[in-house]
């Protein structure tokens, strides 16, 4: 008698079945789409969402952004310190990412750390932004914008109670929305 074809071990099928529900439910949601927390812009929280990863090329981007915001929100870059037009900010509003809109920190947590750049001692919701571990200013760590990838600024552990954090953020990568 001969076989066509090829003959799985009972341990390969189980493989087999294994990888392909695991394709399955990885296909069920696009590996760009991600979960953030939107918020109105009168700061009230709107719930989780799953939303499309926004990625556009860098004409695209240089388009919609001036030299300065591309320069720093996707390419890494940092502004001067006290040059940016939110540092010394004290309107209560909503720090929006100046490349895709997603909510990233409120006035409520901004505090002066006397650095020149806009501190915040937490993001309006966590699951909104990207970073690792708070540095202590030797080794920073980036925190971008979970949605596009924009960079924001910097992480370090020497800010306010109740966090101890303070995410130190280009003025630049972000658009204010005033409360009224």
């Amino acid at each position: 008698m001969s076989t066509i074809g090829f003959v799985l071990t009972r341990r390969e099928f189980v493989v087999a079945a294994m990888a392909a529900t695991l394709c399955r439910s990885r296909a069920a949601s696009t590996p760009g789409d991600v979960d953030i927390v939107q918020f109105s812009d009168r700061g009230e929280r709107q719930g989780t969402a799953r939303v499309p990863k926004v990625v556009k090329s860098d004409a695209e981007w240089r388009k919609q952004l001036t030299p300065l915001a591309f320069q720093v929100a996707r390419e890494g870059g940092t502004e001067r310190p006290f040059s940016g037009a939110y540092w010394n900010l004290h309107e209560a509003g909503l720090f929006r990412c100046v490349c895709c809109d997603t909510a990233l920190f409120s006035s409520t947590a901004k505090f002066d750390s006397g650095t020149g750049w806009p501190s915040f001692w937490q993001p309006i919701a966590e699951e909104n932004v990207k970073h690792g571990a708070a540095s202590s200013g030797f080794t920073p760590s980036e925190v971008t914008c979970r949605r596009c990838d924009a960079h924001l600024g910097d992480l370090f552990n020497d800010g306010p109670k109740p966090t101890g954090l303070r995410y130190c953020i280009d003025s630049v990568s972000l658009r204010f929305v005033k409360l009224v």
